[in-house]
């Protein structure tokens, strides 16, 4: 419109809160996202653990399905931390996965197309920018690990009875703050590799050489020098040792707790001080 005709008027429709102005962000990367067959695939196929223990569950408290078969079932029926430690491994394994192939393409294009500033330059800030793009991967692994796992944690608890609930609440916390741990540190490291790897396929494979070298490197620091701190670079391992300290067993790979947590929190500062220095209105090209 020309601005000599002076015919515009403002804006005077309703107005987006400014505390949930960052869910902008995932739900137009979700219509993106869901776009993609595999990706749909491999969300679906992310449930398939969660639902095989379901049944587990089902049978351990149905001791007569295995009398049937004439076993012993005090053998084979166990239902304790130890189950749903192992299944924050596998459901984290697959958490990881599905951060590989979501993350490369979160912060990249819009640096590649220069859109930062279209967003920075509205009333958003850099900190709801990293928010909404933060809470593409939480809400979406947080789908496929803690909340199916609190849905098995209160179907074994309606099998087994109050009297395990009470004794074993503490699994419900481990459960979801386990999980929640894991996904914060996936989706850091993953923007700040977006952010700074361009080209999403090789943002993909920087994201996975994170892990599988650092779990390489760190296996050979154990057999050259003959320790066990060399787990410390292997991420997965690390969040294992929190895992077990969560769910009060343990982690039998050498590394104390304390050093776990350092770890995952020197980790977390690094990925924000890369995020900061990258996610900004304007780009000095020297």
């Amino acid at each position: 419109m020309a601005v000599y005709k002076r015919t515009y008027v403002p804006y005077e429709g309703p107005r987006t809160p400014s505390w949930s102005r960052f869910l902008i962000l995932p739900r137009v990367s979700y219509e993106r996202l869901w776009q993609s067959r595999f990706l749909i695939m491999f969300f679906m196929a992310c449930f398939f653990y969660p639902i095989g223990l379901a049944a587990y569950i089902y049978i351990a408290n149905n001791l007569s399905i295995l009398e049937q078969f004439q076993r012993a079932a005090d053998q084979y029926v166990t239902l304790d931390a130890s189950v749903f430690l192992l299944y924050c491994s596998f459901q984290g394994g697959a958490a990881y996965l599905l951060t590989a192939f979501v993350g490369p393409s979160l912060v990249s294009p819009d640096l590649v197309n220069g859109a930062l500033p279209l967003y920075l330059g509205r009333p958003f800030s850099r900190v709801e920018y990293l928010l909404g793009k933060l809470s593409v991967l939480v809400f979406l692994l947080s789908t496929i690990t803690w909340i199916p796992g609190l849905i098995l944690f209160g179907i074994q608890g309606s099998l087994a009875g109050w009297a395990w609930t009470r004794d074993n609440l503490f699994i419900a916390g481990a459960l979801v703050a386990g999980m929640l741990l894991w996904i914060l540190v996936l989706s850091l490291i993953a923007l700040a590799v977006s952010a700074w790897v361009k080209w999403r396929v090789a943002a993909g494979a920087v994201l996975m050489a994170v892990f599988f070298a650092g779990a390489g490197f760190g296996g050979a620091v154990n057999q050259v020098l003959r320790t066990q701190q060399g787990y410390l670079l292997n991420i997965r391992q690390v969040i294992y040792t929190v895992w077990a300290g969560l769910f009060r067993t343990d982690p039998d790979n050498g590394l104390s707790l304390e050093s776990a947590w350092i770890t995952l929190g020197i980790v977390a500062v690094a990925c924000l001080w890369l995020l900061l220095r990258r996610v900004r209105a304007f780009e000095v090209i020297k």
